[in-house]
């Protein structure tokens, strides 16, 4: 079914996000989860390995789906560039979480054209932990955050937003094949896995190219759809197989400087 623009930016103005948009068919879905997990199986988790795509072509291909990036369109504009690509993975009963948060509060940005994908390859729901959204949200700008010491929170820093109104958040539950999209200044979090089944989906970063990385002018970008008028970024090498011994020894670099990104901000 084709995508309803209109209606997808117009819900994304209105609450921060947009849920649930269905992309792939679950024969797909299924397929990239087979694919990912038996990478897995032979080099380690992939759980928030930044830059996937630069390693695997599966993951590559997802990102830059046309129907992935007709939604985008939809949110951000005709001119689109892939910043980041990451799989992350709640395993069955465990405690990791996610804190109330904001995106860009650690990225650097220099604007808030930006647009994070969550696609589900397999069933995010309420007992698994799915992604909880505060509507209206992403109109408040930057909120405060602290960095809490907390060793089941999957954020790299730990960063929190307290005092949420969590009685006014809603759950955002996603079959596989199905995906939402929020803004970068909407607050989100998400509870443990509690069920049966690892929770997987892949996360991808878009900004626009008029963004500039204003910490860290190492970090990569790539266009993806139009044009890009600014030239702010390093393209990154799309991966065209699985774990290219040329393509690891890159990427170390590229993990390196996402996390000096979110270590100096």
């Amino acid at each position: 079914m084709p995508i309803n623009q209109a209606k997808l930016a117009d819900a994304y103005r209105h609450d921060g996000f947009v849920s649930p948009v269905p992309l792939l068919k679950p024969k797909d879905a299924a397929a990239q989860r087979a694919a990912m997990e038996s990478v897995e199986a032979a080099y380690g988790p992939l759980h928030y390995v930044s830059k996937v795509h630069t390693l695997l072509d599966f993951a590559a291909d997802l990102a830059t789906d046309e129907r992935v990036l007709d939604a985008v369109e939809a949110l951000l504009g005709p001119d689109i560039m892939l910043f980041d690509v990451t799989y992350i993975v709640k395993e069955p009963h465990q405690p990791s979480h996610a804190s109330w948060h904001q995106d860009l509060t650690y990225w650097g940005f220099s604007t808030d054209d930006q647009v994070s994908m969550w696609l589900a390859l397999s069933p995010a729901t309420v007992e698994s932990g799915c992604m909880r959204m505060l509507p209206g949200s992403h109109r408040q700008g930057q909120i405060d955050h602290e960095d809490v010491s907390d060793p089941n929170n999957v954020l790299y820093r730990g960063q929190t937003v307290k005092d949420v109104a969590e009685e006014q958040a809603v759950y955002c539950p996603l079959a596989p094949g199905e995906a939402s999209f929020h803004h970068g200044w909407t607050l989100h979090a998400s509870m443990p896995n509690m069920s049966d089944d690892r929770r997987i989906g892949l996360n991808v970063q878009f900004i626009a190219p008029s963004v500039e990385q204003r910490i860290n002018r190492q970090e990569t970008a790539t266009l993806v759809r139009g044009e890009d008028r600014f030239g702010y970024y390093e393209p990154d090498i799309f991966a065209t197989g699985v774990m290219d011994e040329d393509a690891v020894a890159r990427h170390m670099e590229l993990d390196a400087r996402r996390k000096q990104t979110w270590a100096s901000a």
